[in-house]
């Protein structure tokens, strides 16, 4: 009940807001700064052990697929089935227009290109989740900087009131001392 109290105070205070009208993840964040919690420490993100068959080979189809390797790879095979088909046989398989090489190449960007978009839409929802939470952090630094900058101030209004007081005592006696 106290930390209810607490986290109800944090949201009028530094967000000016009632707690329940705000979204779920600032009621979080306000949770945490009322029970004095790290945000930073509890992300999840997925370990490779953790993805099925199907997420490993479509992230190694993305790397391998987006790499110089496979570039250079590819080039050859490319450069080397037309030399073969060209210059070598005197009856090629795949004559000049290289149909058979077109098929093949259309076939390997039909299978290639729907994998890779599995494996950068899983990357998406990975950097959706990090990017949500680095907004908790960063939200948290902020609320827990202006609460320092109130306790701050709060100070820095009793060392003047205090001086003040030292001050007004001090005309006092000089006051007291001229009469």
């Amino acid at each position: 009940m106290a930390m209810d109290n607490r986290v109800r105070e944090l949201a009028a205070r530094l967000l000016s807001a009632g707690y329940d009208d705000l979204p779920p993840r600032e009621q979080r964040v306000l949770r945490r700064i009322a029970a004095r919690t790290a945000i930073s420490r509890d992300i999840s993100i997925t370990r490779p052990s953790d993805l099925s068959f199907g997420e490993r080979v479509s992230d190694q189809v993305a790397a391998f697929g987006g790499s110089w390797t496979f570039i250079f790879l590819f080039a050859g095979v490319i450069a080397a089935w037309v030399v073969v088909n060209v210059w070598v046989m005197s009856h090629p398989a795949d004559p000049y227009p290289f149909i058979f090489l077109n098929l093949i190449l259309s076939m390997v960007a039909a299978v290639q290109a729907p994998v890779i978009m599995m494996s950068q839409n899983r990357q998406a929802a990975k950097d959706r989740e990090v990017t949500a939470h680095d907004y908790e952090v960063n939200l948290k630094a902020e609320l827990e900087i202006m609460s320092l900058h109130e306790k701050i101030d709060d100070l820095r209004m009793r060392q003047l009131g205090d001086h003040f007081e030292r001050i007004e005592a001090r005309l006092a006696a000089i006051e007291a001392a001229q009469k």
